[in-house]
């Protein structure tokens, strides 16, 4: 049955407007309680990105929870996977982000994590909006949910971060600039860095509420690369708003994104006998990953585009690392959920141990060209069943073979055909996408 309210990813959108209010979160808090009050005693974790909206919706999130008889912890500015982290080992109900991740301040979400720390089975999902949909009580006063701050939350997350690579490991070597985006990590990834050694230079860790991912951080990773580059760094990491994401810089100030990251684990952990089952990408992993990863006999399995199908598969073939090109890495030997901070660690253990420089491991995979582009349409077009366009396809991947990789698919959130063609040769790349553009065009 399809959702009302909650998305691949909670619930998102620009505050203010419906569901973004805090009217809808009041009773977004009030469901959530009812539904894991009935569920036996406990309490549920709220944390939050450094957006403005944050304080609004935490008070609305609080009085609802509270109206239904839920204590609350509340754990102020945290990244997502530390408050994934945290509803795991303090056995919490369930752990509630209010964080629009990598996009602007205007725009706010929620989400939700388990027990276990994972994302909430559809079925929950499910019950929650059925108790949004229906009258609004208040528990008697007596039953009424108490709040309180966890005021060692950061400390917490920040020991449990270094502890995913070997104690006997230090970085003292490296001069490192991280970027926080000014977001959740601001007073957590500095900290975490420079705790195992490195000489950190820190940017994006002064939030005003207003300049979250404001030029900055893993989705805008240029004033980092001229960072890197002014204080002659080893190398830069950026994350993202709330912490999920991560791009690095290497010393000569090229950008390493999430392929070429989890490549550089992917062979680390195999090298170590660490890696279980195969790598889980998506439909829009680079071909230049997939082929280095077969020269180290190591299988890509492509989940559909988005963290929670990747998650998905992790599960399903048994696996233990994935992600995506943007920069979400699920380590999931070591966390539950996408880790910028924990898959940095990784990344840096393997230049510690191997004495290479970010640019020689990356080196190891090349990149192949790849060329996105979008067709606009005026109504939903199933292209699987458009014989010309199909045709079209396979004449391309028949004249490209083993050295290039076609994907049609319409966008999930706005009237588009995403067309987009990869293979060894740029010039190639780009005169078939053009083709399958315009083939598009005349189909539909």
């Amino acid at each position: 049955m399809k959702k009302k309210y909650f998305g691949t990813d909670g619930i998102r959108g620009e505050v203010g407007k419906h569901p973004i209010t805090p009217d809808f979160m009041l009773k977004l808090g009030w469901a959530t309680g009812r539904v894991f009050a009935e569920e036996g005693h406990g309490f549920v974790l709220v944390g939050k990105d450094t957006r403005i909206s944050g304080y609004m919706f935490e008070s609305a999130l609080e009085a609802g929870l509270s109206a239904a008889g839920v204590n609350t912890k509340l754990l102020g500015p945290m990244p997502t996977p530390g408050i994934a982290y945290l509803t795991r080992t303090l056995r919490a109900k369930a752990g509630i982000v209010i964080s629009a991740s990598h996009n602007p301040y205007y725009d706010n979400g929620i989400k939700f994590f388990s027990v276990e720390g994972k994302k909430l089975p559809d079925e929950l999902e499910h019950k929650i909006e059925r108790y949004i949909d229906s009258p609004m009580t208040t528990v008697e006063s007596s039953k009424l949910g108490k709040a309180q701050r966890l005021t060692d939350a950061a400390g917490r997350y920040i020991e449990y971060c270094k502890s995913t690579i070997p104690a006997s490991m230090d970085f003292n070597n490296l001069r490192i600039v991280v970027d926080c985006a000014n977001g959740a990590t601001y007073h957590i990834a500095p900290h975490v860095f420079s705790e195992v050694g490195a000489e950190v230079v820190t940017i994006g860790a002064k939030p005003d509420g207003l300049n979250i991912n404001e030029d900055c951080g893993a989705t805008k990773p240029e004033l980092l690369t001229e960072k890197v580059i002014e204080f002659r760094a080893d190398l830069g990491i950026a994350l993202d708003g709330d912490g999920d994401r991560l791009i690095m810089v290497d010393h000569k100030g090229e950008v390493v994104d999430g392929d070429e990251l989890i490549y550089i684990i992917a062979k680390s952990n195999k090298q170590a006998g660490r890696l279980q089952g195969n790598v889980i990408g998506t439909l829009m992993t680079n071909l230049g990953m997939e082929h280095a990863l077969n020269k180290l006999d190591i299988d890509l399995i492509r989940a559909n585009v988005g963290d929670r199908y990747v998650m998905e598969m992790l599960v399903k073939h048994k696996s233990t690392l994935g992600g995506e090109g943007s920069g979400h890495i699920i380590c999931l030997d070591k966390s539950t959920t996408g880790d910028g901070i924990v898959a940095a660690l990784q990344v840096l253990a393997e230049i510690q141990q191997t004495g290479k420089s970010l640019y020689e491991l990356k080196s190891d995979m090349q990149k192949y060209p790849q060329v996105l582009k979008n067709v606009r349409v005026n109504k939903k077009v199933n292209i699987d069943e458009v014989e010309s366009i199909q045709k079209a396809v396979k004449s391309v991947e028949k004249k490209m073979g083993s050295k290039g990789r076609v994907l049609l698919r319409a966008s999930g959130t706005e009237p588009l055909i995403r067309v987009m063609v990869e293979g060894e040769n740029g010039d190639e790349v780009n005169k078939y996408a053009d083709q399958l553009v315009e083939h598009v065009k005349k189909a539909i």
